[in-house]
């Protein structure tokens, strides 16, 4: 419905005001685009930083920082940063800080005003009819709704830091896997090449007649299944690898990067952490977004309310030209009357979104603590299996070894024995690779359970059962 008024008065200083307050609230583009905040946050719980290749110079900054981290043995720090300089996939997710950005700009901006004109003849008679008009109630909300846009850009910043975690911590495991897997290539290989010569050795004693069918057919079924085991360890080490250079972000000659021979030795004592629920509650972003979820709701509940009864309101000047008739000035009022739809389905909705939102904050603080411990638990013990195996099996398999080896020299056991007690030696210590490797996932989940977001608890893995000795001999 339209309520027209002409008068002669010209709403020149009403326009001016109009455009004083658009101009005044008029928002604009950082210059950082939310980078810097989401660089911080990853930062602060990964201790590498955020960049986004914007321009030629920082595509060769990155390129020559690559180079760098490449040219040597790759650390896990150091495929961590490889991996937030260089994952296409994690580069693509930081354009939703823009699509963000640009929201929050265009919210802080006055609608475009609408013209129109209308023109009737009727013989010699010719009526011209011309209006602008405002969205009123657009400018009137343009601080509601860019505040809630605002907190929408903050939501995308959280959800980009958390995608930066969460890249961090599988980084570091794709790392530690790759690292144990090429290591237990380095054991399978000793065991392959002890279950040869144990082989060949028995072949010829059988030649002789010193050696039993059952026993050579022992020592061979033992080195056919090395065999197997050896090929099988070669593609684990083959898909780590693979694993880790999808997430580094690589390709063609920068594929051939450098991993140590072995991994980290384990820190001399576990973290105690006295207070890890309460760090969750600081610290992981899953549980800020799910409060900042909250807050945006509730101010778009506000704004529902604030538009249920008028939802359209647009008014602006208004001039019409009759022939032989002096040009008449005014303004022109549009209301759209709630006569179908009072707008209470809106708010209903916006309590009912808004109530989810509550409840979905409370759930993420909830699943959170309990996550927490659960994956410092699975620390605590990984971490003592790894010990163990470090200072108990190892040293005991290793003093069992040399036990052996002095028995053969004083021929008081035969070679066999000898190279039985090998293959359970070397066992014993990729049972020991497993359990160091687990250690340090389980240290990567902690952090992401403390820092990131959900998700990060791992069940215990078992550890490789010895294989069959070939026998007593």
């Amino acid at each position: 419905m339209r309520l027209p008024g002409i008068h002669t008065q010209r709403l020149k200083p009403v326009v001016l005001a109009l455009s004083a307050v658009l101009l005044s609230g008029c928002a604009t583009f950082s210059s950082d685009g939310g980078l810097d905040t989401v660089s911080s946050l990853t930062k602060e719980r990964t201790g590498q930083s955020v960049l986004q290749a914007k321009t030629d110079a920082d595509t060769t900054a990155i390129d020559k920082t690559l180079n760098e981290l490449l040219g040597k043995p790759l650390t896990p720090d150091g495929a961590v940063q490889v991996a937030l300089l260089n994952n296409k996939g994690f580069q693509s997710s930081l354009a939703e800080l823009g699509i963000a950005e640009a929201d929050l700009v265009q919210a802080g901006r006055m609608r475009n005003p609408s013209f129109s004109f209308s023109r009737l003849r009727e013989g010699h008679d010719v009526e011209i009819e011309r209006s602008i008009m405002f969205d009123l109630v657009g400018l009137l909300t343009i601080p509601l709704r860019t505040n809630i846009e605002s907190r929408r850009f903050e939501q995308a910043k959280l959800q980009a830091a958390v995608q930066a975690v969460r890249l961090a911590a599988d980084t570091r495991k794709a790392y530690f896997n790759a690292v144990a897997a090429q290591q237990t290539v380095q054991y399978m290989d000793q065991v392959l090449t002890a279950a040869e010569a144990g082989a060949e050795l028995a072949k010829r004693m059988a030649r002789v007649g010193n050696w039993s069918k059952l026993d050579q057919a022992r020592e061979q079924a033992f080195y056919a299944d090395a065999v197997a085991q050896a090929a099988r360890a070669r593609h684990n080490a083959a898909a780590a690898r693979e694993q880790l250079t999808r997430l580094l972000g690589l390709w063609g000659n920068r594929t051939a990067y450098q991993l140590p021979e072995r991994l980290p030795d384990l820190p001399k004592a576990p973290k105690d952490v006295s207070d890890i629920e309460a760090q969750a509650m600081q610290q992981r972003l899953d549980v800020q977004m799910a409060k900042r979820d909250a807050e945006t709701t509730a101010a778009a509940l506000g704004l529902s309310k604030a538009t249920g009864f008028i939802n359209v309101l647009h008014a602006g000047y208004a001039n019409k030209s009759e022939t032989d008739a002096p040009r008449a000035n005014g303004y022109e009022i549009e209301l759209e009357l709630p006569i179908f739809d009072w707008g209470r389905s809106r708010t209903a909705k916006a309590e009912a979104i808004y109530m989810q939102s509550v409840h979905r904050t409370a759930d993420a603080a909830i699943r959170a603590r309990s996550e927490v411990r659960e994956v410092y638990s699975a620390y605590r013990t990984s971490y003592d299996l790894a010990k163990h195996y470090r200072d108990e099996i190892v040293p005991l398999r290793k003093k069992i070894s040399d036990e052996m080896l002095l028995r053969y020299n004083g021929m008081l056991a035969s070679v066999f024995e000898l190279l039985a007690d090998a293959r359970i030696q070397v066992n014993s210590v990729n049972a020991a690779i497993e359990a160091q490797r687990d250690y340090w996932i389980a240290d990567t989940d902690l952090q992401m359970a403390i820092n990131g977001s959900g998700g990060a608890s791992a069940p215990m893995r078992g550890g490789a059962a010895p294989a069959d000795a070939g026998g007593g001999h």
